[in-house]
């Protein structure tokens, strides 16, 4: 009985030694990891946070307050696109090139106008914060010797504490890149 579950990442008779790219559709943008738990858990506590606000807007709307219940709603509808936006946060890759998703702008760069895709050791931030500590980053270097910012880091909020998945996911970027870089 075959388990569905298990062959997410692949195609169901391959084994992992025998693919090099982690999926089957290359034309479309894919994030070659999961999203880690720290990424997970501060969206799970904004969609708390916003089931509650619904939860205000319920009740000051059955009292009659009309601007109350509104500006409630539109709180909510503010902290869960918030939760929804910090789930995209991260390196995507395509057929057409990678892209860098923040917060509250995007970089695509084409396979073709990248220079390297490489791992370096750098002071990177800490859990997307201020501090900065000793890691390694992905970094992408386009044609023109411009350094992007990091694609993903060790210790961002996908890969703190879990330095296989990150080693994985950069590979898997890296392999990307070696394979499209060049046509």
């Amino acid at each position: 009985m075959p388990l569905p579950f298990l062959t997410a990442d692949r195609a169901f008779d391959a084994s992992a030694e025998d693919v090099a790219l982690p999926f089957d559709d290359h034309d479309s943008w894919r994030r070659p990891y999961r999203p880690g738990p720290w990424r997970v858990a501060a969206a799970a506590g904004v969609l708390l946070l916003a089931s509650f606000v619904l939860l205000a807007a319920m009740i000051i709307g059955l009292t009659g307050t009309p601007s109350g219940t509104t500006a409630c709603l539109l709180v909510a509808g503010v902290l869960i696109t918030a939760a929804l936006r910090l789930l995209r946060v991260g390196a995507w890759v395509s057929r057409h090139g990678v892209r860098r998703v923040g917060f509250f702008w995007t970089t695509t760069v084409p396979w073709s106008a990248t220079a390297s895709v490489r791992t370096v050791q750098q002071p990177v931030k800490w859990l997307g914060l201020p501090r900065t500590v000793q890691g390694q980053a992905l970094i992408v270097t386009r044609q023109n010797g411009e350094t992007l910012a990091p694609l993903v880091s060790d210790h961002n909020a996908d890969f703190l504490g879990r330095e296989e998945a990150f080693e994985r996911a950069t590979d898997a970027i890296e392999a990307w890149a070696d394979e499209y870089r060049l046509g």
